[in-house]
């Protein structure tokens, strides 16, 4: 009777473990075009983000948040109202998505907190148990040095492709605290491009700003393809070793589909789009993009104010009463290299927590991205990073 016991239990708790990282997926797939749609509409040309990193560090401040300033980051991240429901979606989702013996995902979290401030023991408990997070303290008024040591932090997490993340001038005596994540994705193709393939394409920026760019040429082979009539749109998926993670491509039909796509960008990253397998030809540019992107600004046009606002922040769970902190800043940088191989990504966003001022046999079909596109990597359901280009080059 009591292996039975422990058994309905087991199963009792895998079940309840997976609603709550399918609620963290969902909430990761409707976060997702709305912080692109934000990023689009101030950034031109090329761009990258990851939507699990911002993700991940702002659930982890909203932890530290009690009552309305809470909720609006809860309705902003699109995460359940309950806390206990999105600690438990993290803490389960975090480990799952680490990479195995095919491709490397790493991602970490830390806090640096001021020496002699007192953190409160369940937002401390919060950090180190469900987000993984090391805590560190730290000299903010030696500013030069603590953002040498931050960085060096980050440096390390991304295996070297996110630098300089914090400028020493966002730290004075005011800092109290400074969450980071930091997360790493290297993966190889699951069918490699031949490097005896590769060769220039024509790309339209433009109808008529035409630029010879490199481009990764694949003849005669199965991927997962789908034409959408309703977003005149064609979506290839590009799988990288073991299938868990993969990247979608989405080419308008239109060189000049981008901004109509773009408006229906919801229904871009739903993930509904029936793919099959087709027999084509791609061709795809060769691209990196590296982006620098304050999400301070998104976050108060998606309806985050009260952290911001010192008299209506309550960060009382990280420490001390309502109004005694705030949040200063919120800024993510991120990298990406799409080559032969595969893909090499990472990105790191951090948080800034001061004291207010007042304190992705037949005949084959051809799929040619000879103009601008979006793009995304997901890793088992969860998208990691987003973006599109527009000039390969640039």
């Amino acid at each position: 009777m009591k292996c039975l016991t422990i058994l309905l239990l087991s199963v009792t708790l895998a079940v309840a473990e997976n609603a709550s990282v399918q609620e963290f997926t969902k909430a990761n797939n409707l976060f997702t075009p709305v912080i692109y749609k934000q990023i689009s509409q101030i950034k031109q040309g090329n761009f990258l983000v990851s939507p699990l990193s911002a993700e991940t560090v702002l659930a982890l401040l909203q932890s530290g948040c009690k009552n309305e300033t809470a909720q609006e980051l809860r309705t902003a991240l699109h995460l359940p109202n309950d806390q206990e429901t999105v600690e438990s979606a993290i803490k389960s989702l975090l480990p799952k998505l680490k990479g195995n013996d095919l491709y490397t995902l790493h991602t970490a979290n830390k806090m640096y907190v001021k020496k002699e401030f007192s953190i409160k023991e369940g937002f401390k408990k919060a950090a180190t148990q469900v987000f993984y997070a090391d805590t560190d303290t730290i000299d903010f008024t030696q500013s030069v040095q603590a953002a040498k040591t931050m960085n060096s932090w980050v440096e390390k997490h991304t295996n070297d492709k996110i630098h300089d993340l914090i400028d020493s001038n966002s730290l004075d005596e005011y800092t109290r605290a400074v969450l980071i994540n930091a997360l790493y994705f290297k993966a190889n193709w699951s069918s490699p491009f031949p490097l005896a393939d590769s060769g220039n394409i024509s790309f339209y920026k433009t109808a008529t700003d035409i630029v010879q760019v490199d481009a990764l040429r694949h003849f005669e082979v199965y991927f997962n393809y789908y034409e959408c009539p309703h977003l005149k749109a064609e979506f290839l998926e590009l799988p990288f070793l073991g299938h868990e993670a993969s990247m979608m491509i989405v080419l308008p039909k239109a060189r000049d589909g981008l901004p109509a796509l773009e408006n229906q960008i919801e229904n871009v990253f739903a993930p509904m789009h029936t793919l099959k397998t087709e027999y084509l030809n791609v061709f795809l540019p060769k691209f990196r993009i590296e982006t620098s992107i304050n999400f301070k600004n998104i976050l108060k046009n998606m309806g985050v104010q009260k952290i911001f606002d010192e008299k209506e922040a309550d960060l009382s769970g990280v420490a001390g009463e309502k109004g005694d902190l705030i949040v200063s800043e919120v800024a993510q940088k991120t990298f990406i290299d799409v080559s032969e191989e595969g893909v090499e990504a990472a990105a790191a966003t951090f948080v800034v927590i001061p004291v207010p001022p007042s304190a992705r046999l037949e005949a084959s079909k051809n799929f040619i991205a000879d103009h601008p596109f979006i793009f995304y990597i997901k890793v088992k359901g969860t998208i990691i990073f987003a973006g599109r280009v527009t000039d390969p080059k640039h």
